[in-house]
């Protein structure tokens, strides 16, 4: 009971890392704001579907959302990719790219929503287009 009592609090930690109301995150995985509230107080338990559903939705550590082991988050897989590119550009192209990259902040909220399907591939130019059109409306 101790760890799963545990658990519903680091659920809390995670929606409010994400800067997420409880009926948004809930949305995100199927359930409702009461429902993810009784969670969160422990009134109600994760099941391994919903474990999984938040795991894969938001990115977290299934062994830090069990036993708070390890970071919250998993690693990003283009970590290494993205500084790869940076590494060749010139400073000016890097300069430009990071112009761009800085305001993609304030819409993390809203980009933890968007869903890359396998089967479509995004080019250079659409992604640029996309942070463009976020820095426009900024």
């Amino acid at each position: 009971m101790k760890n799963n009592i545990e658990m519903n609090e680091r659920i809390r930690t995670l929606r409010k890392a994400l800067k997420l109301k409880q009926a948004d995150f809930g949305k995100q995985i199927g359930l409702t704001q009461t429902s993810l509230s009784m969670i969160e107080r422990g009134s109600n338990t994760l099941t391994d579907k919903n474990i999984m559903l938040i795991c894969n939705t938001f990115n977290v550590r299934e062994e830090w959302l069990r036993n708070s082991k390890g970071a919250m988050f998993n690693d990003s897989p283009y970590i290494k990719e993205f500084c790869s590119i940076i590494s060749n550009l010139t400073p000016d192209s890097q300069f430009s790219l990071l112009k761009i990259a800085l305001p993609l902040q304030k819409y993390k909220k809203n980009l933890v929503f968007i869903k890359f399907h396998k089967e479509k591939f995004f080019d250079n130019f659409t992604i640029f287009s996309f942070a463009i059109h976020l820095q426009s409306v900024s």
